[in-house]
């Protein structure tokens, strides 16, 4: 069993940009220990109808999220999944055999770390146009909070499928 990590406090009072980067920060931990301490087998077994529904899965999809809305919509790096997608939507819950689950894991956490880089750069307010749509950087945020935490829903209950670790 993975022991519980120390996930980044959530602070009940301050600044916006401060209590909306830090609940992000504690789903993003949240989320890469419900993934760590597993076998290759536990990461990819399927518990639910849907065969992309897994925690190797979850956690590819939530790099491919990180990179997509920080570093191609507000950075403004070229889309290079837009193709991937069109031929295969589930792409990025794909994970090739020979990707691990220690890379996995390593590749969210290098995408989590570029996209505070990204954030950093801007104010909450700026505003980014993506294919004719344009959004500020807090709606980007607030998004990947919902994003990331629907997520860990998930992984919290393939977690428990897989082994039976439990907790928030």
């Amino acid at each position: 069993m993975t022991e519980r990590p120390q996930r980044p406090k959530v602070p009940l009072t301050g600044g916006e940009r401060e209590i909306l980067t830090s609940l992000l920060d504690y789903h993003r931990a949240t989320a890469a220990w419900k993934s760590q301490g597993l076998t290759e087998a536990q990461a990819r077994q399927v518990h639910l109808p849907s065969e992309l529904t897994t925690i190797a899965g979850l956690l590819a999809h939530l790099t491919l999220n990180e990179w997509f809305w920080f570093a191609v919509v507000v950075g403004g790096e070229e889309d290079t999944w837009e193709e991937k997608l069109e031929q295969d939507p589930d792409a990025e819950f794909r994970v090739p055999p020979e990707t691990t689950l220690a890379q996995l894991l390593a590749g969210y956490e290098k995408q989590c770390a570029r996209s505070r880089e990204i954030v950093a750069k801007h104010g909450l307010d700026d505003e980014v146009t993506h294919k004719g749509e344009t959004f500020n950087v807090r709606w980007v945020v607030t998004h990947m909070i919902e994003e990331t935490a629907r997520h860990v829903g998930h992984l919290d209950v393939l977690r428990e499928l897989a082994d039976g670790l439990t907790g928030e």
